[in-house]
This record gives structure tokens, sequence and C-alpha cells, in this order.
């Protein structure tokens, strides 16, 4: 049996693997973030190791006992600061922080190629620019810093005691030169970052370590597990889905959003704002439009509204069409790479309820994926049949609503919710040695298809076009009150 870690935002999530390959247990334990000021977006790595404990403490110990090997996932892009002593400097600055835009801009300036080295102009969320911001902002700070890891990195360090990240990881930094597989000496140069301070970089199927006695004993498993190199969240769930080879596509409904094609080479189009990374597999990159907001809008609407998700996805199914929703909570990377926009609701009128509300969220989560579609088709294929990882599957009408949209059959299978968790575990299968790739990383059967209906998509064309008026028209408004 093979356990999977995943690091996410909003959660750690745990999956054991049994021997054929079926799910045998999951687990989770619920994440905080802080937001110190406006666009900052921060988490203490003490706070996941909290959730860890409680995540792997809920699994029945007599499953724990029987594990053969540890695979790690986590959220992309986070500054893991540590000092000589391998301790933190200051809190992690997250994926969805703001706070870097005018240190994008700077490397960008600096680095003309940058694009095409990374795989992707700079944005604020990445680890680079923010080590730039710290040089300016928090020159104490920088001072301090010994040794940058990503998040799940942090929790392999926790585990193993080694300093080791995986080439999707390590994609996702704007330090990595995508082609040649390995840290750029000149994007470290522009960004006011020591390569020293960069991990060893191992494909995600590789050992990185074995988990240490004193580890063991505090998270009651065996002391010298393998622990796989594992994998960002984005590829891990690629590996938990099976979209392990060239033209292998899915979709992720978490947190944030992600529209996902492996490839057999490195496909960079920076122009399109397409992420063209290196996946974690050997000799394999792939595509990604990444959303800042994938399903988070959906939560975040239930939350202001304090009513149950469930309650108001029904009455959203059975609203009429009303307002548009712009669903940029905090910015937006494909197709605008923009930090700065922010949501908003048009429209809005005496008979709007609470169900035509969370119907323009869905719908407005819906057009994000028909943006993603279009910035991916300039830079490549799209299949015309995507499977779906994430949280927000659980959602019939979310998952009908892309489909008619997009005109993308969607399928779902058997534990779609826990994709990158149950990815960190089949990298953790192969790791131990048990298995090789092609056992282990084989797509699940599809319990249900979402085909596009053709009346729905005329009318939700329609709506699609209001919705990408209000962005340009949003950001003027934004721009008359700066």
């Amino acid at each position: 049996m093979y356990l999977g870690l995943d690091l996410g935002t909003s959660a750690v999530k745990t999956c054991i693997l049994g021997p054929g390959g079926d799910v045998l247990a999951t687990s989770s334990a619920p994440l905080d973030v802080s937001h110190p000021f406006d666009g900052a977006s921060e988490q203490t790595c003490e706070a996941w190791w909290v959730a860890v404990r409680a995540a792997v403490a809920a699994l029945d110990p007599d499953l724990r006992a029987g594990l053969r090997g540890i695979g790690l996932s986590g959220q992309m892009h986070g500054a893991v600061l540590l000092d000589a002593s391998l301790r933190p400097v200051r809190p992690v600055i997250l994926w969805n922080d703001a706070r870097a835009t005018a240190e994008c801009a700077a490397m960008a300036g600096a680095e003309p190629e940058v694009g095409m080295i990374s795989g992707v102009p700079p944005m604020a969320g990445f680890t680079a620019p923010k080590l730039l911001w710290l040089s300016r902002h928090e020159p104490a700070v920088h001072s301090r810093i010994a040794h940058v890891l990503l998040p799940k990195d942090y929790i392999g360090l926790r585990l193993h005691g080694g300093c080791i990240t995986d080439p999707s990881d390590a994609a996702g930094t704007s330090w990595f030169d995508q082609r040649a597989r390995g840290w750029s000496p000149r994007l470290c140069e522009i960004s006011a970052t020591d390569a020293a301070w960069l991990p060893e970089v191992r494909d995600g199927t590789e050992v990185a370590g074995r988990l240490l006695p004193a580890t063991a004993e505090e998270l009651g498993l065996p002391p010298g597990l393998p622990v796989a190199a594992g994998a960002g969240d984005a590829a891990a769930g690629a590996v938990g889905i099976g979209a392990v080879s060239d033209g292998d596509g899915f979709i992720s409904l978490g947190t944030s959003g992600q529209l996902f094609v492996t490839t057999d080479s490195y496909r960079p189009n920076p122009e399109s704002r397409i992420h063209a990374y290196a996946h974690t597999m050997p000799g394999h990159w792939f595509q990604m439009a990444a959303m800042l907001n994938g399903a988070r809008p959906i939560a975040w609407l239930a939350g202001l509204l304090g009513r149950p998700i469930e309650v108001l996805l029904a009455e959203a199914e059975a609203a009429e069409p009303g307002p548009l929703f712009l669903p940029y909570l905090t910015g937006e990377r494909t197709p605008h790479g923009d930090t700065e926009i922010r949501g908003g609701f048009a429209g809005l009128g005496e008979t709007t309820t609470p169900g035509a509300l969370m119907r323009a969220v869905v719908e407005a989560v819906a057009f994000s994926f028909a943006d993603a579609i279009a910035a991916l088709s300039a830079a490549g294929p799209v299949p015309g049949a995507l499977l779906a990882i994430g949280g927000g599957t659980r959602s019939d009408f979310l998952m009908q609503t892309i489909a008619d949209v997009t005109g993308c059959r969607l399928g779902r299978s058997d534990g779609a919710d826990i994709g990158p968790a149950l990815g960190a575990a089949r990298l953790a299968c192969v790791a131990s040695g048990d298995r090789d790739i092609a056992g282990v990383m084989t797509k699940p059967p599809v319990r249900r298809w979402f085909d596009p209906d053709a009346a729905r998509a005329d009318r939700l064309a329609r709506r699609l076009a209001g919705y990408r008026a209000l962005y340009p028209a949003l950001r003027g408004v934004q721009a008359a009150m700066a």
C-alpha cells in the first residue's frame, strides 16, 4: 500500500492506494490562508505540518502499518524560505499572491527571452519574482535565505531531511530552463537569487529520501519508507488520472482551475500565456491554461450568503439566467495575466435571487474554461474529450455547464475529487520499485460523461459574449478609480 500526501491551499488531503491500484482510504485536514494586506496571500510551514499530522492520524492504523512508500503533491509556486539551519525565515508567500507585479516586469525587461526559457512570462504568483520583491522590500529577510523550497518539498524535508524537488514543481518558479530541465543561472541572476539556494531536481518517480525514524514515530508510520520526489499538484493530478502520454488532457476544478495537455516535447508559446512546463514524468512536458479562480468563487459566494453550497447550486440550476459575474477574486493568469483585476456582478435587479447569483458564478467558471480553450488552441490542439478532477467535479450542474460552453465532452471517474493525492500515491508505488510506470499510470474508468448540449450552448454563447465584454469594462472602472 502507498500513501499520497497532497498539500493544497484549503486542506491537506491523503490517499492510500492498494496493491491493485484501488483507493482504500482518504482523509483531509483544513488549512487557513492569511491576507496581511490587499493582494497578499500567506500560510505558515508549521500550519502545514500540523495539518499533515492530523490528516495522517485520521487514517486507519492497520493501513498505515502496511505502507510501502509515500508520494508528495502540493500547491505550486509558493516561496518557502529557510535559513542555514533549515528553519523558515518568514511565512510562505503563496501562488495566488499578487505583490510582485513590478518585479515580473523587471525580469522581463532584464531578459527578453524569459518566457521562452521558463515556459511562460513571469507572473506575480511565481516564486522568482517573489525573491526579487523580498530583496527590495524585506532585505533583512532576503539576507537570511540559505534554501528555497516549494510547498510540497518542505513536507518532503520534514519526512526525509533533504532539499529535493521534481521537474514539474521546479517548472513553476520562473527559474527553470524547461528545455534543459535544469535551473537557469540567467533567470536566477535577474531575480536576486543564488542558484545554490535551490533544491536538487529528481523525476517524480525517483526516491527523494527515506522516512526519518523520529518523523515516522511522530506520524505513526513505518520508518525507512521510500519517499518519492512527487509532483506539483497539476502534474500529480495528471498522474492520478493517467494523463502521462502525448495528447492526454484533463481539467482541474479545485481552488484554482487548470486545462492540462501532456506533450512529448517542449512547446512554448509565451504570447498566449499558456504555461509550457516540464512534466514530472521523464521525457514529457505539458501545456496548461492556469486560472487563479477555479471552483473557488462557488464556495466564496456560499460563504458570503451563509448558505450551503449544495442548496445554492440546486437553486442556481432552477433559476433563469440573470446577472453576469466576473470571477477574478484574486486577479487572473490565463488569458489576461492581470493581478489587479477583481470580480464583480453586472445586471443586478430587485428580483435577483441568491440562486440567480450562484447561476452567474457557475457560468463564469465555465466561461473561464472557454477562454482557456481559446488560449490553448493558439498554442496547439485541444482534445475533444477531457477527464475532470477536483472538488468541483461533484457538481453535475457545473460539469454540464462547462461541457456546454466549451463544446468538450467531460468525463468524471471515481475519486475525481482526490486527483493529486492519488497521483502522489501512484508515484510512490513506482518509486518503491513494486510496479513500473505502464502498470500504474492507467486511466480510471469513466463513471459518467457530460456531453455538450447544442441548444444550451447557443443560449450560453450570447452570455459568453457579455462575459468577455465585462473584463475590459471593469478594467476601465478600476483604472478610473486608481
